[in-house]
């Protein structure tokens, strides 16, 4: 899986801070409205909540002389008279639940500070907590809050009375039962889908932050401002939050480095912070942040999507082989036992512009070896400095790609001025993002003849991004998503020989949640279901039948691959493997029409014993959902099946594994 910094993404979804902006980014002022978009140009549905100030306006000032944490403070001016103070609203509470926080306060020795959770309109719906005894030097005090009734609005109120003023430095207010910081039912969620690893922390956020702002005391990392994503950053998911997520959810860290703004130097800094023992300066550091052990992490990144014109610090591809060989240099020297991958990309005719699409879209073997051909450059000029090869997609359904319309399209045309809109079957919708796993494939097979060494010396691809946007982000996955994942799984694991890593964008899709619960919607069912019965070490079957897939609809090339993917047993599609200890078959079969299908299946080699198992992914509809407040219309169920299973029939809009107990 994959994950980066979206906004508050990581907040929202893993991190159990209940307060935004708890460090004081942004200046609080009396403005509507109560949430703070941060810039035209962020995420969408990322809003921030805001801080609004109790009193009159003036009574609230940013001190940027002294601040605690980043460049300024709130500072409130008190009053006999009337409490004075900011709060945040739009929080969620659970009755009976129990919240936890501390809070950094200086301020005059004769003003009492309290912090208040509110829960509801009446006097007895709320709960507060009493700061004296102030001085002029910041100190941490702590609260302990139980609410006595469901909010989805509460309230968090920090306030004063006396004379003079307080400053608040940095406030957190968290569920009591989080765990290391992170929220107890996404952990859970996530532990059970055994993803093997994670690829974080980013992602285009990535080139224009700083690990430096990452570790180290939470309450002293300075926020900072994400400009690929337009959103501010509390940075309190640094490096070290991100290994204790790793080590909760049962997964590999796998570390991209900053190769946008960033430099080798600070790469090979990361990597002694990260894998160097405490004899070293910042393995001491490290420990001294409180993680004595090396994390040991053996997959790393060298920049993310350097080829796009989006990504911060971009360069050519002429000299960006430079910088990932003085990176790899300089990494390899903090710890000789990592794995680098270099950040490829194989030239797409969907990506061409200019007149390189009027000339060459139809043509893309003139594009091996040109500026456009990343792989091929980081092939050529970094070879001995790379394990692997990291590749991306993102794929949109009811399109296609047409070359012909590209090619006669205007020099100055967007790259998407070559889709045509197209009505899509469900089988169709399920078939395009695992044709686009079958391009890839392609597309690397035309590298290892081209470069033999790649096969020579075992280098891999990753697709450590891969998303099928299925939908409106608006709109929760359902069923039909599910049955396009169940083929673009079975068209990964059919090119396990070279395609070894894989992250799907992003991990914490395959949740649908809200601030006090979580659930698996469709896709994350379907994740589940792969990674319970194909364990590490599953041996890959061939598999062979007399349905070949249909002929392609359309003219080969752009998104269109030379052969449909998918197994020869039209209309469904299949993938094999023996467990590692060969006691058991597991067989994956997706059927994506509306109508039931049957095989006959003979097993070469093995004997089959006992009766089957069979696991389903299915529902009523394409359009069913898995979420949250509502009666499941899609789950994963078990069924023991009778007879000798040698036909096999296969439920509509279904996505199913067998498992069949084998011998020599």
């Amino acid at each position: 899986m994959f994950i980066e910094h979206i906004g508050p993404l990581v907040y929202r979804s893993l991190w159990s801070e209940m307060l935004d902006d708890r460090k004081f980014y942004f200046p609080i002022t009396a403005e509507e409205p109560g949430t703070l978009k941060e810039h035209p140009g962020g995420f969408p549905g990322r809003e921030l909540r805001k801080w609004r100030i109790i009193g009159p306006d003036r009574a609230v000032t940013m001190d940027k002389d002294q601040p605690f944490v980043g460049d300024d403070s709130p500072r409130i001016v008190l009053d006999e008279s009337a409490p004075r103070g900011i709060r945040q609203s739009g929080l969620s509470v659970v009755k009976s639940k129990q919240y936890v926080g501390h809070i950094w306060l200086k301020g005059s020795p004769n003003s009492t500070v309290k912090a208040s959770l509110i829960w509801g309109s009446g006097d007895g719906d709320r709960e507060t907590v009493s700061f004296a005894h102030l001085t002029n030097a910041y100190a941490k005090f702590f609260f302990r809050f139980t609410a006595k009734a469901d909010s989805s609005d509460a309230v968090f109120e920090i306030t004063g009375t006396g004379a003079g003023n307080f400053h608040v430095g940095t406030v957190s207010l968290m569920p009591a039962d989080n765990v290391d910081g992170f929220r107890p039912d996404t952990i859970s969620l996530l532990r059970q889908l055994h993803s093997g690893f994670w690829r974080l922390p980013g992602g285009n956020f990535l080139s224009d932050w700083s690990w430096y702002n990452g570790v180290g005391p939470r309450d002293k990392r300075p926020p900072t401002y994400d400009y690929a994503w337009n959103a501010m950053q509390s940075n309190d998911v640094g490096m070290d939050e991100f290994m204790t997520l790793c080590k909760l959810i049962g997964v590999e860290p796998y570390i991209t480095v900053n190769a946008g703004f960033g430099d080798a130097h600070s790469a090979g800094e990361e990597v002694e912070y990260m894998n160097g023992p405490v004899t070293t300066r910042l393995g001491a550091e490290r420990a001294r942040n409180g993680h004595p052990a090396p994390y040991g992490v053996k997959f790393w990144d060298i920049g993310n999507e350097p080829y796009g014109v989006w990504q911060l610090g971009r360069t050519d591809l002429k000299y960006y082989v430079l910088k990932h060989n003085e990176f790899a240099a300089t990494m390899r020297k903090a710890d000789p036992a990592i794995m680098l991958l270099a950040s490829g990309n194989m030239p797409e005719p969907m990506d061409l512009t200019g007149e390189m699409r009027a000339k060459d879209v139809d043509n893309m073997r003139a594009v091996e070896g040109t500026p456009e051909d990343w792989t091929g450059g980081e092939i050529e000029h970094c070879w001995g400095n790379f394990s692997g090869i990291t590749q991306h997609w993102y794929a949109r359904p009811d399109q296609r790609f047409d070359v012909e319309k590209a090619k006669h399209l205007p020099l100055d045309a967007p790259t998407d001025a070559g889709y045509d809109k197209v009505e899509q079957t469900p089988l169709e919708f399920a078939r395009y993002p695992a044709n686009i796993v079958h391009l890839r494939a392609q597309e690397w097979n035309r590298y290892e003849q081209r470069f033999p060494q790649l096969v020579q010396n075992h280098i891999f691809l990753s697709i450590d991004e891969y998303a099928y946007f299925g939908g409106s982000f608006n709109r929760a996955p359902d069923l039909k998503l599910a049955l396009a994942y169940g083929m673009t799984l079975n068209e990964m694991l059919r090119h396990t020989d070279f395609l070894r890593m894989s992250a799907r964008t992003m991990g914490v899709s395959t949740l649908d949640y809200t601030p006090t619960a979580a659930v698996f919607n469709t896709t994350g069912l379907v994740y589940k279901l792969y990674s319970d019965r194909f364990v590490p070490g599953s041996i890959p079957v061939a598999l062979s039948g007399n349905s070949p897939q249909p002929a392609p609809q359309y003219p080969v090339g752009g998104d269109q691959p030379e052969t449909n993917s998918g197994s020869p047993t039209y209309p469904l599609d299949m993938f094999a493997a023996l467990t590692p200890d060969r006691k058991y078959l597991t067989l994956a079969v997706v059927n994506a029409t509306e109508t039931e299908q049957s095989f006959d299946l003979t097993l070469a080699g093995v004997q089959m014993k006992g009766q089957p198992t069979l696991w389903q992914v299915t529902g009523k509809d394409l359009q069913d959902t898995d979420q949250i407040g509502q009666t499941s219309q899609v789950r994963i169920t078990k069924t023991a099946l009778s007879g000798t299973a040698r036909k096999l029939s296969i439920a509509p809009i279904s996505v199913d594994i067998f498992q069949f107990a084998v011998e020599q």
